[in-house]
């Protein structure tokens, strides 16, 4: 999945990637210093999702998203401005922009927006069992969920469920479960103090070792790096 990040200040894109970055790996971040170049890029890649400072010289962030969305009519778009402006908030959502962020730029919120959106564009492409499943895992993920809970919480069989997730996800249900689990608990490391015993416990770890294990399969680092790191 590919994002758009765009915004004259070189401070504010170095802080989009260190923020983003480290807690969605999973994704393609693509940054442009203004509009033209914003322009190139997305003549080039096919955008999920697109960040964009509403103040920048030369061609502005809403003349940008006007020309984003000649080329991607449905391309979510966040808008970044150093202001509330209510005149510039009511012609960004005539230009279906999704959301309207201010700076300074709050972690926890961007963290979420992209969060949320990025799952919802995730769901989209699938069938209703995958969507339905998608959603058991992101209400129940903190407790116990095995296959066949999962299952039964979708009123289909084990073996179903299991053979049709992996044809439309590109993966096994419990490896998605772990990676979800693995992107809530780094949320968590980077905006909370909460030791890592009580991170793995509320993510849905069984146990710390288990947590650990995972974590640093997947990331070459501990979650203790993780943290000291970032």
């Amino acid at each position: 999945m590919n994002i758009l990040c765009v915004d004259d200040e070189p401070i504010v894109l170095e802080q989009l990637e260190h923020i983003l970055q480290p807690v969605f790996p999973f994704l393609n971040f693509f940054f442009a210093n203004d509009s033209s170049q914003a322009i190139s890029i997305s003549k080039e890649n096919h955008f999920h999702l697109a960040i964009v400072d509403i103040e920048m010289p030369g061609k502005s962030g809403l003349e940008l998203v006007r020309d984003l969305k000649e080329h991607q009519e449905n391309l979510p778009v966040v808008i970044l401005s150093a202001h509330q402006d209510f005149h510039l908030a009511k012609t960004s959502i005539h230009l279906g922009v999704v959301e309207y962020l201010t700076k300074p730029i709050f972690e926890d919120e961007l963290k979420e927006t992209v969060s949320r959106f990025t799952s919802e564009i995730y769901k989209r492409g699938y069938s209703k069992l995958i969507n339905e499943t998608l959603s058991v895992i992101e209400v129940f993920y903190e407790q116990r969920l095995s296959l066949q809970e999962v299952s039964s919480k979708v009123h289909v069989s084990p073996a179903y469920l299991s053979r049709r997730f992996s044809e439309e996800v590109g993966t096994s249900l419990t490896d998605y479960i772990n990676q979800y689990r693995l992107e809530k608990a780094k949320l968590l490391l980077l905006t909370t103090e909460d030791t890592i015993s009580s991170i793995a416990e509320k993510t849905g770890f069984n146990s710390l070792h288990y947590f650990s294990t995972q974590f640093k399969k997947k990331e070459n680092m501990t979650p203790k790096e993780f943290r000291e790191r970032n």
